[in-house]
């Protein structure tokens, strides 16, 4: 998983509410391999229409946004079913942070897991992030981990708080597994003495 410290992009805003897990990864791909193709399936019933072509008034099919990496979302966005894979098609399209009211909560716990940065702020800031994205399209956003802030277009400052060990696992790019694996010795020795003071234990398995 890539570390997370501080990450500048070109900033989408999207402004409604409850965008929920099966518009950012329609349920049909839910069982395709996570290959190449994974981050084209972000948004794409929103994007695309059923032939295939783009649909003009998606936000990120307007050439100003078209390579940003942070969404500035609103209310509850990743709400709905509990598909991993929302998130995981949201990274393969290269998107690193969200910035929103409030979230899922399986999503918001899945996207720590997999490098995505959800940043909650007041919805009177993100409701200005986003109105001054849409008046300068093409504006960047800059999310600082280790700070801890979000610095708008307007160069304006603003803190936000996040979970000490969440945030550690970011910074150094560790998923739950990454985690865990920093304890393998730990993990060895304690096993090996557990089945030394308890061998028949060994034994029951066999």
């Amino acid at each position: 998983m890539e570390p997370f410290t501080c990450f500048t992009s070109v900033a989408v805003p999207m402004d409604q509410d409850n965008i929920d897990t099966d518009q950012i990864l329609p349920a049909r791909h839910l069982m395709m391999p996570r290959d190449e193709r994974y981050g084209g399936y972000v948004f794409k019933d929103l994007r695309l229409d059923q032939d295939g072509n783009e649909i003009e008034t998606f936000v990120l099919n307007k050439e100003e946004f078209r390579q940003s990496r942070i969404i500035v979302a609103a209310h509850n966005f990743g709400c709905g079913s509990s598909r991993e894979g929302a998130v995981f098609t949201l990274v393969d399209a290269g998107f690193r942070a969200i910035i929103a009211t409030s979230y899922g909560d399986i999503f918001y716990n899945n996207s720590f897991n997999n490098g995505l940065l959800p940043v909650v702020l007041p919805e009177k800031i993100v409701r200005l992030l986003r109105q001054q994205l849409h008046d300068g399209p093409g504006a960047e956003v800059t999310v600082d981990l280790e700070a801890k802030t979000v610095t708008g277009p307007d160069q304006a400052v603003y803190p936000f708080e996040i979970d000490a060990h969440r945030r550690n696992r970011l910074l150094k790019g560790l998923d739950a597994v990454g985690y865990t694996l920093q304890y393998a010795s730990n993990i060895k020795t304690f096993e090996e003495q557990y089945n030394d003071a308890a061998p028949w234990e060994l034994d029951a398995i066999a």
